[in-house]
């Protein structure tokens, strides 16, 4: 019996590996994607983060000015995702013949990991561009 019960869900066993690697692939492309848009949107920034640093402003201040920007757009992908993964989840469920509920903290987990991966492919840039030098950024007027 249990034989049968495990070529019952080979499928489906299957199928949870190819959506692990592509899930691994999807997020590697939109880190990408995020770090291009962060170096791109930090550089049409950088004369006001030079003000900002003659103005007297620390490291920690121009960073989370920066990445509040990029978060701000993981809550909206957040708010949209959750509902439609909730329901494509349910149904999928449905078809076993040992259901089980999808807990609500799985979502909050999921958003808290794609908040600290944006948070950490941003970063890099923003800490890149609180440190560099503001008369440098300045001078080119």
């Amino acid at each position: 019996m249990d034989e049968n019960f495990d070529q019952l869900y080979a499928a489906e066993q299957r199928q949870g590996n190819i959506f692990t690697l592509f899930a691994f692939i999807a997020i590697f492309i939109a880190c990408l994607g995020l770090f291009g848009l962060s170096a791109f949107s930090i550089s049409q920034r950088i004369k006001e983060i030079g003000i900002r640093k003659v103005l007297g402003a620390n490291t920690g201040s121009i960073v989370s000015l920066l990445s509040k920007d990029f978060l701000k757009l993981v809550l909206v992908a957040a708010v949209i995702a959750f509902p439609a993964a909730w329901y494509a989840m349910n149904k999928w469920l449905q078809d076993f013949a040992y259901r089980i509920d999808v807990p609500w903290w799985v979502f909050l987990v999921a958003g808290a990991v794609a908040a600290l991966v944006a948070l950490i492919t941003i970063s890099f840039q923003a800490i890149k561009a609180a440190v560099a030098n503001p008369v440098k950024n300045l001078r080119t007027e």
